[in-house]
């Protein structure tokens, strides 16, 4: 009979929780001893789990550790290493959900947080954590979650590669435009009025309360420069700034694009429709900021910040910047799907030519090919590859970027992956020798599965940002592939957020799973 979760009922613990360490004085509202739950229905008495040893990492960042029956807590604003009592607000049969409330025991593993947002913004959730055990957990989740998933071991487990550039590495951040700031809970204790002008990001859980980014440690400079000066020059113009509730506002949101290469995009998006406004605006921060590249402006009337299905209008400037990966350069637009880590991302696809092992004479289909990244990062390592990808807008890049590359040998085609990748689509492209996928985070859809048992491609390299469906994926091919390496890449620092690259090798293949291996060396 399996033993229920066990918990105690308890008022709050007394003593003082450590909090004069790794950043925990900076924060109080994640280690408050008095954090209320507001109960819908009436109130209950709070369920406090005393004394838990964080012994890992899990999904979103949170820690986990088990209490005295060995049920299975996950815990927020905790290290591994830390020995907590956790306030429970979620408790399920073979599970619970805290955060922490008092900490008996600190990890060694943790470390002083370097921004001043750190836990408010919701970003860089494992800043208190040393980078080493940063890319020890991850790849420590990744193993555990193929095993738990896919209840497989690669024949070949490569250690993480970890990411040289671990501040300043993002290509691409957004910002919202909010007449309301998030306050903390010092704040709101002494009256604060939260009615401000800002610009920054979404507090989680917060939708309509925004906090004010005064220096993010995401993308290199001059992206906060030009976020400041977007703010000031709205608020010397007195623009308005937009409110969620009422649904008005003149600025909404700002996207910047920042290259490798220094090339600079801002897009902007506007509530109304007030051409003198918008220009009178745009061109003062063009004068301001006269580096940039790149200037786009939408009009977004919606109920959201989503701006990928409006028209996006170059207002001045070139209307793409150019990134450079590796031997490949590519145009990327306001609305181009883009590996946000272009450092790592080369990384990145070497791995994936490296466990390809190409010869030059390989039919390769790339799936989820984006803008055509990795497809034409191949391209020259083998015969040809046809590149699929659901977003229409992509696929033009793709072809462009081909074109621009001097590209010949490769082919794009726009649709759902699952519609298009049949035995038809098959019989007019070849047989494939190389397989390569790259979906979302979702993972595959279950009929792509099914055609590539169908197809008996001798090699399938998997690129994933979600190990947990790429192990549900690779769990689904094993009727008739084997797991032959796996290798995590730590793109995103301080982030839970890993991806990896899989190579699994068709088992009835003439070519063995070590000759396979062997060809990926």
């Amino acid at each position: 009979m399996k033993e229920k979760c066990s918990v105690a009922f308890h008022g709050t613990p007394g003593g003082k929780s450590p909090a004069g360490s790794y950043g925990l004085d900076k924060h109080p509202e994640i280690c408050t001893e008095n954090k209320p739950i507001t109960m819908a229905k009436r109130q209950r008495k709070p369920i406090i789990v005393q004394e838990i040893e964080i012994t890992g990492m899990a999904d979103k960042g949170r820690g986990v550790g088990r209490d005295a029956a060995g049920c299975v807590i996950f815990v927020e604003h905790v290290a591994p290493g830390d020995v907590v009592d956790a306030h429970i607000v979620k408790k399920k049969k073979d599970y619970m959900e805290g955060f922490a409330i008092h900490y008996h025991k600190l990890s060694e593993h943790r470390i002083e947080p370097f921004c001043e947002h750190f836990s408010v913004c919701g970003g860089c959730r494992w800043q208190h954590l040393s980078y080493p055990a940063q890319t020890h957990y991850k790849e420590r989740v990744v193993r555990d979650t193929l095993f738990r998933i896919a209840r497989i071991t690669p024949e070949e487990f490569l250690p993480i590669v970890p990411c040289d550039h671990t501040t300043y590495y993002r290509n691409k951040l957004e910002y919202a435009f909010s007449d309301k700031r998030w306050l903390t809970k010092d704040e709101l204790n002494t009256g604060t009025s939260n009615l401000e002008d800002v610009l920054g990001f979404h507090r989680p859980g917060a939708f309509d309360k925004i906090v004010d980014i005064k220096h993010c440690w995401l993308q290199p400079d001059p992206s906060n420069e030009l976020r400041l000066t977007a703010k000031a020059v709205a608020i010397e113009q007195g623009l308005s700034f937009f409110d969620l509730w009422k649904n008005e506002g003149f600025m909404r949101h700002i996207m910047i694009r920042l290259s490798s290469i220094g090339e600079l995009m801002l897009i902007v998006s506007f509530f109304e429709d007030d051409q003198e406004k918008i220009k009178r605006y745009l061109d003062a921060v063009i004068e301001k900021m006269p580096q940039l590249t790149s200037v786009f402006y939408c009009i977004n009337t919606k109920m959201n910040d989503y701006v990928l299905d409006l028209e996006m209008i170059c207002y001045r400037g070139k209307p793409y910047i150019e990134e450079q990966l590796g031997h490949v350069r590519f145009k990327i637009g306001p609305k181009s799907f883009f590996q946000t880590n272009s450092y790592q991302a080369k990384v990145l696809y070497d791995k994936v030519v490296e466990f390809a092992g190409l010869s030059g004479e390989e039919n390769v289909y790339d799936l989820y090919t984006g803008v055509g990244s990795i497809a034409l990062y191949v391209a020259k390592y083998c015969k040809q590859v046809v590149g699929i990808e659901e977003v229409p807008e992509a696929i033009v890049d793709a072809g462009e970027n081909a074109r621009m590359n001097g590209t010949t040998n490769c082919t794009f085609y726009a649709g759902d992956v699952k519609d298009i990748l049949t035995s038809q689509f098959a019989e007019k492209h070849g047989k494939p020798d190389l397989v390569i996928t790259d979906p979302p985070r979702a993972g595959m859809h279950a009929d792509v599965v099914k055609m590539f048992l169908q197809l008996e491609a001798p090699k399938i390299v998997y690129v994933s940002c979600n190990p947990a469906t790429q192990a549900r994926d690779i769990s689904l091919l094993k009727e008739k592939y084997d797991l032959l390496k796996i290798q995590p890449v730590d793109m995103f620092p301080h982030t839970h957020h890993v991806e990896t690259v899989a190579l699994l090798g068709l088992r009835s293949s003439a070519v063995a799973p070590e000759e396979i291996l062997r060809q990926g060396e």
